[in-house]
């Protein structure tokens, strides 16, 4: 299904490239480092390296093995990025001599603990558009005024799905039978990118429907949305652009406990961003929808074995969100905070109400 948009305005025409100038990624730990303990955490501002090529780099010059350097998440190749990454302290003095041309040790530190994947609370953004008209800035101020009321949707990005947009395509056959992946680690990244595939359909569907609930009435809905007329008026009751059905999978926000949506008290809650809806990684063992909500994620959840499955925050809220017009330049400059695992490039896409050309992959 086509990316669906939930702001209200026409595409926006502007000019956005991922470079190290005009795309700036400063990873936010999960929680402060102790100061001692057998880790050495490094401070590390990379440009135009991905996360491996970084710790294959660090892996070489130190002489050990990649597993044994800690992350907390992967950054973008075409960017100035900093991040946290940890490695047994008793080779901190191999790092006296090193130098790699885009790679900078900013500071480092020592923890108890090795880094983990996901150990990072969120990651703050510096993004600069082009090509920037006044009249395109004033539509990109009034999309971050709704951004910062409403949220955004939490689609994966163009980097989940590669150069060709077509790597679900190899999960999908993977998981068939039918294509054989000897690197375990690419299998499972394609596979990852078939659930992101189905988790991105159901998101689009629902904000769709969400649409139509906005722009209709409950009895010429009836006849474009298979959901009882008594359900659409609760829906069309909403204020949230974005509509909830009874048997959502919530979680409180930023993180907590999953519940199923039953009451009028967990619309309220949603408004005030205490909770959130989460959509379906297809799986095993993951929790699903029921009841109405169930009927429309059913079509999504194409996967029953191989792999496990979990819920994923379908709308998000962004923080500290920061926007300046730069008439001289024809530049707009956004500073905005989102949590782990989303992705910047869906926040510009909404904005520019279509998607973003760029041959940025996350590797």
């Amino acid at each position: 299904m086509e990316r669906q948009y939930y702001l209200p305005h026409s595409p926006i025409d502007f000019y956005f490239r991922q470079s190290p100038r005009d795309f700036v990624v400063d990873e936010i730990p999960l929680y402060p480092f102790s100061g001692e303990g057998e880790h050495l955490v490094l401070h590390v501002r990379k440009k135009n390296l991905s996360t491996w090529q970084m710790i294959d780099i660090f892996s070489n010059h130190l002489g050990i093995k990649g597993r044994d350097i800690g992350y907390a998440g992967l950054k973008d190749k075409n960017a100035q990025t900093k991040q946290y990454i940890s490695l047994p302290r008793k080779f901190e003095s191999v790092l006296e001599n090193f130098e790699y041309e885009g790679i900078k040790i900013l500071d480092k530190t020592y923890h108890n603990n090795k880094i983990r994947v996901g150990h990072l609370k969120g990651n703050r953004f510096f993004i600069r558009l082009k090509k920037v008209n006044p009249t395109a800035a004033v539509k990109i101020q009034e999309a971050l005024k709704m951004i910062k009321q409403y949220g955004m949707p939490n689609y994966f990005g163009f980097q989940r799905f590669g150069l060709d947009g077509e790597n679900y395509k190899k999960g999908e056959a993977i998981l068939a039978g039918s294509l054989k992946e000897r690197n375990k680690k690419l299998a499972q990244f394609y596979v990852n990118a078939y659930q992101s595939y189905l988790f991105n359909g159901w998101l689009a569907r629902r904000i769709q429907i969400s649409k139509l609930v906005e722009s209709f009435n409950t009895e010429q809905l009836s006849g474009h949305i298979n959901l009882p007329i008594e359900e659409l008026k609760v829906m069309k009751a909403q204020k949230h652009p974005f509509k909830l059905i009874h048997g959502d999978v919530m979680m409180h926000y930023p993180y907590g406990k999953i519940f199923h949506y039953e009451s009028d008290e967990e619309v309220e809650r949603f408004n005030k961003r205490d909770i959130s809806f989460t959509g379906l990684l297809s799986g095993k063992r993951a929790t699903r929808s029921v009841g109405l909500a169930e009927t429309i994620e059913r079509d999504y959840d194409a996967i029953t074995s191989g792999i496990d499955g979990a819920r994923r925050y379908g709308w998000i809220f962004p923080e500290e969100i920061e926007g300046e017009y730069k008439e001289n330049d024809a530049w707009f400059e956004l500073h905005f905070t989102l949590p782990k695992g989303c992705y910047a490039t869906v926040l510009i896409e909404e904005i520019a109400k279509r998607e973003i050309q760029t041959d940025e992959t996350q590797e």
